[in-house]
């Protein structure tokens, strides 16, 4: 066997204690998962040892160290044949986590001290929520998940919102609500069975939610809500605002009975609704969709490619919760999205550049609605220029504000 030893150091700009109880926190170990790798520490051969130190930095910074022992088999040709697959792969994934750790730190020293609070997640499985539990714990916070089936402790909370079925006595000294409720649009054909569970899982877990909410004691403070920019349906070139008007169509009647029974839900509660654009991730959504042919060098623009396409990436939709979550300047509809929208084309092209392909193979408008039926113009075609508005003018710091930078950060792809 030979042993390889491997050092990663970053500085953060916190106090070194503040970064060892980070480190010590529950949901750390999730949150330092890449989402394209998650057997992260695997190494090749035998498995070695990982260190993680903190040098302080004078009383406000400290430089996180983390040194890795690979162990790789059959001497010299072990050295030869894996070792410089190893390195790059293992200098991947600690570039991906040093950078996570640093942001979420620094991120929490730009908002000052914020009270631990006991926060309810209604839709932890999906792709934002998966990520979301994780950043709040971290964060110091204490995470309640409504789940549907029976709970594997004391922090879930069993409920069957087609039903209407919510235990409100166990949501008793709820401090906020997320709900991130509701069936992927993008999932399949949009037939009418399809269609009626897209709105139903919406709306149920909203009402149910809401009613639960309803009978406590003493409510929570704030409730953030998702939403979807397919409030704003197909608006061609125009910039879309939070004061804009609805779009119409399918998606646009979801989205308004969505917000409508979530404004109804939070009642005196401070409420935020989160129009999203397409989220950015290799664990879920549209991106992980894509990556098979962008991959073998054959994705390309979808119809012409001129439709806007507002997008955010994980961290960032993460980040928009939690200041909706603490900042009280919040309220009513915010556009999470990244300021950078781009064109159909635009997009296709970088993603294609990050990957190191060609982009060329452009899908026909009449073959998507061969294959899509309607959601292909409620969705792949349609044109949607998000701007965030509301998160720019309360001050909110965009992680990845660019489309390069958010697709290299959430594929591992270095500059």
């Amino acid at each position: 066997m030979n042993d390889r030893t491997l050092t990663f150091t970053t500085r953060i700009a916190r106090p070194a204690a503040e970064v060892r109880a980070w480190l010590e926190r529950p949901g750390v170990q999730a949150r330092l998962t890449p989402p394209w790798s998650p057997g992260a520490l695997e190494s090749p051969g035998s498995p070695g040892t990982h260190r993680t130190a903190v040098r302080p930095d004078g009383p406000a910074a400290c430089w996180l160290d983390d040194h890795l022992t690979v162990r790789l088999p059959l001497g010299a040709l072990g050295r030869g044949l894996a070792g410089g697959w190893a390195n790059r792969r293992l200098a991947r994934i600690f570039r991906w986590r040093h950078a996570v750790t640093k942001a979420d730190l620094e991120l929490a020293a730009g908002y000052g001290p914020v009270p631990r609070r006991r926060i309810l997640l209604a839709g932890g499985s999906g792709l934002i929520g998966q990520a979301l539990g994780p950043f709040l714990q971290t964060q110091g916070h204490e995470v309640v998940r409504l789940v549907r089936r029976e709970p594997a402790g004391t922090e879930e909370i069993r409920w069957d919102p087609a039903r209407g079925e919510c235990d409100a006595a166990r949501l008793e000294g709820i401090d906020a609500v997320v709900n991130l409720s509701g069936e992927n649009v993008g999932a399949g054909r949009w037939t009418e069975a399809r269609r009626r569970r897209i709105r139903s899982s919406r709306l149920d877990a909203t009402r149910t939610l809401g009613a639960a909410v309803a009978r406590l004691g003493r409510p929570p403070a704030v409730w953030v809500n998702a939403s979807a920019v397919g409030f704003y349906g197909d608006a061609a070139a125009d910039p879309c605002t939070e004061t804009g008007p609805a779009g119409r169509g399918f998606l646009v009647d979801v989205v308004q009975a969505w917000e409508e029974a979530a404004v109804t839900a939070a009642g005196s509660i401070r409420e935020v609704r989160l129009r999203f654009g397409v989220v950015l991730s290799p664990a879920g959504g549209a991106l992980p969709k894509m990556l098979p042919l962008f991959r073998a060098g054959l994705g390309g623009r979808l119809g012409a490619g001129r439709q806007w396409f507002s997008w955010i990436s994980s961290e960032d939709a993460v980040g928009a919760v939690y200041h909706a979550l603490v900042d009280p300047r919040l309220r009513g509809p915010v556009n999470g999205v990244a300021p950078g929208a781009v064109t159909n084309a635009e997009f296709t092209a970088t993603l294609a550049a990050v990957l190191g392909r060609p982009g060329v193979c452009a899908v026909p408008a009449a073959l998507l609605r061969g294959v899509f039926g309607p959601m292909a113009d409620g969705t792949l075609l349609a044109s949607t220029r998000a701007v965030p508005q509301v998160l720019t003018a309360t001050d909110y710091r965009f992680r990845q504000p660019g489309l390069e930078g958010a697709l290299r950060h959430a594929l591992g792809v270095g500059a």
